[in-house]
């Protein structure tokens, strides 16, 4: 494994604390993302890892854990003894209650003088506050700190603008790292060069040119051991108030002047307050909330939504939404943005379709009657860009049939290509602030969202059931059928 150091020799050292190091997200993806990131020299040669949380680990017995248990989230390919045992040494651990004062002055001891601390809160959101008070009151937050807050950032406007207030009382906003996993995906930050970095697409990304916009994020997965949170939020807090529509606003943007990451966050916030809002009409007529029926996923039976440990018998709680959006600007003028998430779906699947407009008249008088022009962008399980064009059906006359133009990234390029955590993490510890959300940009999100969940508690109407292993809902399809289209599946 090649480990060429990528930092320069001047920086400084670091701490990373991560509170709930013990933690699922912290043992599946942060771990493992940061052992990538020391075996390739991304990370500064003095850094130290430490684990916070209510776990009654010695730095022995932590160790021994994280050897363990994040070690079976690394792809055997890259996994080097040597390099993971260096890794491993960088390991501390701190047993505390985040909510005990007392605590913090014994972290504050075993992080030391003069280095760069990175808090990384992957706790529950309702503990940012006070976690942010307490470092701040046993003197751990500087200049040279940085906090990284992990989703979902409240669960409405005011509990996030609160959230918001609390943190920026102790760290600046050029500190604070609102951490979005989308947004450090190769795909979705290819989205940027496809786009401005391509001069024969830019005149078509428009109204006319462009007829709608599909963003799919399926996943096969139930709710597994997060019921407890995800019944008390829901996949459009879940998932639209924050993946979804930072996907939408990298679609729908305007080009930024540069790369500057208050530049390209600008033009993103535009976009969110571009978006329509949605009167009670419109929330009953261009929403769907679903909720999955017991069924089969990949060939093996599961549960229902109601019959999940955890889960109350009479949850109305979604796992499913689809809606139909627009972004009122001159460039998007009538063209409807189509969002759809669910739980329990066919398959997993992360993608951005582009329907391109017909021909106003076809001269072809066998045309098919499909799309002729549409460009899929791929984020999971495979990363991929298709341009689907009409060719000439091999043979006498001129019978058309539409073919892709397909671009493999994974085929393309031969390097080793970082996982989403990885990327965003050696963003936090380099200061590069672009593919993380700015306090304006959460809150125009919010004040989006909120009123289609307000919608929802007036209506008073329960989520459609959909098999487990569907697509969701069968009214998701009437969304689309009303304007004579159809999901891309």
């Amino acid at each position: 494994m090649q480990t060429k150091a990528n930092l320069p020799e001047t920086a400084l050292p670091l701490d990373m604390i991560i509170f709930g190091g013990a933690g699922d997200l912290a043992v599946r993806k942060l771990l493992p993302a940061l052992y990538m990131a020391h075996a390739h020299g991304n990370l500064p040669r003095s850094t130290r890892i430490i684990g916070v949380g209510r776990h009654e680990f010695s730095r022995e017995a932590y160790v021994d854990f994280v050897a363990q248990q994040s070690r079976l989230f690394i792809p055997p390919q890259h996994m080097e003894p040597e390099a993971w045992s260096r890794f491993l040494d960088l390991l501390d651990y701190v047993a505390m209650d985040a909510t005990d004062a007392a605590g913090y002055q014994h972290l504050a001891a075993r992080s030391r003088a003069g280095v760069e601390r990175v808090f990384y809160l992957a706790t529950s959101p309702a503990l940012f506050m006070g976690i942010c008070d307490r470092l701040a009151a046993c003197g751990m937050v500087d200049e040279a700190s940085r906090v990284v807050l992990e989703k979902p950032l409240g669960h409405d406007l005011e509990s996030a603008r609160e959230i918001n207030l609390a943190v920026g009382r102790h760290f600046s906003e050029s500190q604070i790292y609102r951490i979005d996993h989308y947004l450090g995906k190769e795909t979705v930050q290819n989205l940027m060069v496809l786009r401005f970095g391509n001069g024969i697409l830019e005149p078509l990304w428009r109204a006319p040119s462009i007829e709608s916009v599909q963003i799919t994020v399926a996943e096969t997965v139930g709710v597994g051991s997060r019921a407890g949170f995800y019944d008390g939020t829901g996949a459009l807090r879940d998932m639209v108030q924050n993946h979804l529509l930072q996907l939408l606003c990298i679609i729908a943007m305007e080009p930024p002047v540069s790369l500057d990451p208050d530049a390209v966050r600008d033009e993103k916030l535009k976009v969110l307050r571009s978006l329509r809002r949605m009167s009670l009409g419109d929330i009953a007529r261009d929403t769907v909330r679903g909720q999955y029926t017991v069924g089969a996923v990949n060939g093996e039976a599961v549960k229902g939504y109601l019959d999940e440990p955890g889960i109350p018998a009479d949850s109305a709680t979604e796992t499913f939404v689809a809606l139909r959006t627009h972004v009122d600007t001159w460039r998007w003028a009538n063209v409807p943005f189509f969002l759809r998430t669910g739980k329990r779906m066919q398959k997993q699947l992360s993608q951005i379709v582009i329907d391109f407009a017909n021909p106003p008249f076809s001269i072809f008088p066998d045309a098919p009657r499909t799309r002729a022009n549409r460009l899929v962008i791929q984020l999971q399980p495979e990363e991929s860009i298709q341009l689907q064009i009409m060719a000439k059906q091999p043979g006498s006359g001129m019978s058309m049939l539409p073919v892709d133009l397909k671009l493999d990234l994974q085929s393309a390029f031969a390097q080793r290509r970082a996982e989403a955590y990885e990327r965003l993490l050696i963003d936090v510890v380099r200061g590069r602030l672009t593919h993380f959300m700015r306090r304006d940009e959460l809150e125009a999100a919010w004040s989006w969202a909120d009123p289609i969940l307000e919608g929802w508690r007036e209506l008073e109407e329960k989520p459609l059931r959909y098999t487990a292993g569907s697509w969701g809902p069968d009214a998701s399809s009437g969304l689309l059928a009303r304007q004579g289209m159809a999901w891309h599946e």
